[in-house]
């Protein structure tokens, strides 16, 4: 069963260091855990314990791992004694608790559950091993004379890298999978070594220049203090050369910059820029392809203050840095950056609140600003600066909206955009098929008696993966085998209905058998390595045609990539979700300005039903502005965020009728103490099935953020009571700030 923290105290409140007089008193400390109680835990302890430290103590049957949170000075109870204290390392630092205790707080979640979500695997359970400092190999005099052999490309691009300075062992490992052991063996024949991270000179390489527009934003940086600054710098502007340019002044002055993006692993052009523009800083990427070793590694060394760049998905946010000077998180509107499941938090919002609290600047960059930071913008919490044009000079791409209503497609593509395609593959130029669906088709049907292919777990169709030979649910996993036959009627002639990445390259490849197709989805590119293959071939120019899904829309940069074509892309229009057209024009901006970035002109073709869609007109007219202008005022006219502020209670039970019913009595409560609170629902989930549990919804809403969180804390301390009679089958949750209503 879930559970939510009732409000924490202010973390002034909290004690971050011993003093003279609590040092005479009994040693009595609170702990907390990894458990979701909304409390601390005394505990008796035979030496003054700091708040942060890590310990092991009894916690019913079974020993945790626990921080101290804080002291007492008695008790009128027995207290059970600390076990161990884990003392390898020292306190978890007082700002980085600060930020779990805000956290905790804001997001109605225990404390000791938020603190244990911010810290690596390894450092949540007794430690196997000792944690020391990970390598950095530089090369001797013998190993830069040393050449592989030409047809070892992997050994030869370590050594290149080694060449520009000292290397890490996360950054080996994106280059040689058998990095440890070649390594090893080199450093036995004398051509490496290992150096220590204060040996790894700070040198930033030239980059390019910047244009005034660039210049005029790098300048204007308010570095006294914390500042918020949305950087809104349309596709191909240069946005990350700025923050090159930002992060190098920060260096240049002994700190460290945090840098967030959506998914590293997408994203492997980003992190070769930072490695190539400083090759002997020390910098460390946390992600979730890192081992637990590796992330406890790198996490320690940016805590440590070994590392001074940090580059990581929005778990990194949680990361110690002791000299912060910069926070950049880009692609800052990408939903990514919202964790859904556990600790709710929204790494963005809570990259600006520790910008705040180390009085440092954060920047926020996006080619399509989520309209949470427009709005701040326009209420002056945010500074506004933009990039109005291409860094390359090139022309943002022409858009072609095709009226498929009264065309003949060909599987779902119509005439206009495979001639494009064609003229493409003639001009020796790379084109991207963009279908936002993986698989082969989004179902499986009867033609005689209308049966479609459903999940018997969600209330979601399986989608036909025809290479696989199976029917899969994108939801909760569930597979099966394709049938012979329609299981409702015994009919066997079934059919595909509709496109996926898988069936169109399937076309692709039949209209086209001389081109060089790749295919780019979850279940093609499930490791690194396989995205970094498929980044060098289309720079290499080895591929003609690239078919994928919204993992191409972020932060790639294919120089060669001139025509890009979009599948099925009205669908986004017909979400009862109020932010689904938001998020469609975000994602087809993005996937647009993958097209003509380099000495290429680009061209865009939209296939779309709907081609006088005020969305598409925008999108054509590349008026980015205009249209997030438009969206706010229907906000604030529909009461919807960012005009308020929203919290999602949701339930789900084997039944229906139990989530309802505890949501019912939930809401009675509520809307006798709500006040400025409004109260919606409940009401079934849009997928009211979900790996077969049925799941409801309480939407509560307020024009102010003060009246709803009261309304949290109220409800928190009694969610747990007023579910127990329903059972330990039924589990709640609350989300605060919901992505997704």
């Amino acid at each position: 069963m879930n559970s939510s923290a009732k409000p924490l105290p202010d973390k002034d409140s909290l004690p971050c260091a011993l003093t003279a007089d609590s040092l005479a008193k009994p040693h009595i400390v609170q702990v907390v855990f990894d458990v979701p109680l909304d409390r601390a835990f005394d505990y008796q302890s035979a030496q003054p314990l700091a708040v942060g430290s890590r310990v092991l103590a009894q916690f019913g049957p079974r020993k945790l791992v626990g921080v101290v949170v804080g002291q007492r000075a008695s008790s009128p109870h027995t207290l059970k004694p600390i076990g161990a204290v884990l003392d390898a390392l020292p306190p978890l630092p007082a700002d980085w608790l600060a930020l779990g205790q805000f956290a905790a707080r804001y997001y109605h979640h225990p404390l000791g559950q938020t603190l244990f979500t911010a810290l690596p695997s390894a450092l949540r359970n007794p430690p196997r091993r000792p944690l020391t400092a990970p390598p950095l190999y530089a090369l001797t005099a013998a190993g830069a004379a040393w050449q592989p052999k030409a047809q070892a490309v992997r050994q030869l691009a370590l050594l290149a890298r080694l060449r520009q300075g000292p290397l890490g062992l996360d950054e080996a490992r994106s280059l040689h999978a058998s990095h440890p052991r070649l390594l090893r063996d080199w450093a036995q024949a004398g051509w490496v070594t290992q150096v220590a991270a204060e040996q790894a000179a700070m040198t930033v390489c030239p980059g390019p220049a910047l244009n005034a527009e660039q210049a005029e934003v790098v300048a204007g940086l308010d570095w006294h203090g914390f500042s918020a600054t949305l950087l809104d710098g349309i596709t191909g502007s240069g946005k990350t050369e700025v923050y090159l340019q930002w992060i190098a002044r920060v260096l240049a002055a002994g700190r460290q910059a945090l840098v967030l993006v959506p998914e590293i692993n997408l994203t492997p052009q980003l992190e070769a820029r930072f490695r190539a523009r400083f090759p002997h800083t020390p910098t460390v990427c946390l992600h979730s392809h890192l081992a637990d070793g590796a992330r406890a590694q790198a996490w320690l060394a940016a805590w440590q203050g070994r590392a001074r760049l940090v580059i990581g998905t929005r778990l990194a946010v949680f990361t110690p840095l002791p000299e912060l000077g910069l926070i950049v998180v880009d692609e800052e509107h990408d939903g990514s950056f919202k964790q859904q499941d556990g600790l709710r938090y929204h790494a963005r919002d809570l990259a600006v609140w520790r910008a705040q609290q180390a009085g440092v600047p954060v920047v926020l960059g996006s080619a399509t600003p989520s309209l949470e930071s427009v709005a701040a913008v326009q209420a002056g919490r945010y500074r506004h600066a933009r990039l109005t044009r291409r860094a390359s000079a090139a022309a943002l791409p022409a858009i072609h909206l095709l009226d498929i209503r009264r065309q003949l497609l060909d599987e779902g593509i119509a005439p206009a955009a495979w001639q494009a395609l064609a003229d493409g593959l003639a001009a020796g130029e790379t084109s991207l098929v963009f279908i936002n669906r993986r698989g082969w088709a989004p179902v499986l049907a009867c033609v005689d008696c209308g049966w479609l292919s459903s999940c018997p777990h969600c209330a979601a169709r399986l989608v036909l993966h025809w290479q696989d030979r199976r029917l899969q649910c994108h939801h909760c996993g569930h597979h099966e085998a394709i049938p012979h036959a329609c299981p409702s009627c015994g009919n066997p002639d079934l059919k595909p209905l509709g496109q996926g990445t898988q069936r169109i390259e399937a076309a692709l490849r039949r209209q086209f058998p001389q081109a060089r197709i790749a295919r780019i989805d979850r279940d093609t590119v499930s490791r690194r390595d396989a995205w970094a293959d498929i980044d060098r071939q289309v720079h290499a120019g080895e591929l003609d045609m690239l078919v994928g899904t919204q993992m191409l829309a972020k932060g790639h940069d294919f120089p060669s990539l001139s025509r890009v074509i979009v599948l099925n892309a009205d669908g986004g229009l017909y979400s009862a979700d109020f932010r689904a057209e938001e998020r469609l024009f975000a994602l087809l901006t993005q996937v647009a300005g993958r097209a003509g970035r380099g000495s290429l002109p680009g061209q865009v073709w939209v296939q779309t039903q709907f081609p006088d869609h005020p969305l598409y007109l925008a999108l054509q007219a590349h008026d980015v502005p205009g249209f997030a202008q438009r969206l706010l005022e229907a906000r604030a006219n529909d009461g919807y965020p960012p005009a308020v502020f929203q919290a999602l209670l949701r339930a789900d039970a084997p039944q229906l009728d139990t989530a309802m019913a505890f949501l019912q009595q939930v809401q009675q409560h509520a809307s006798q103490s709500a006040g400025l609170v409004l109260c919606l629902g409940p009401a079934p989930a849009s997928m009211a099935r979900l790996a077969g549990r049925e799941r409801a919804q309480l939407l509560l809403q307020s024009a102010r953020r003060a009246p709803l969180h009261a309304l949290l804390s109220a409800l928190c301390a009694e969610l747990d009571a007023w579910a127990k009679p329903f059972g330990s089958s039924l589990r709640w949750s609350l989300d605060v700030d919901p992505q997704e209503v």
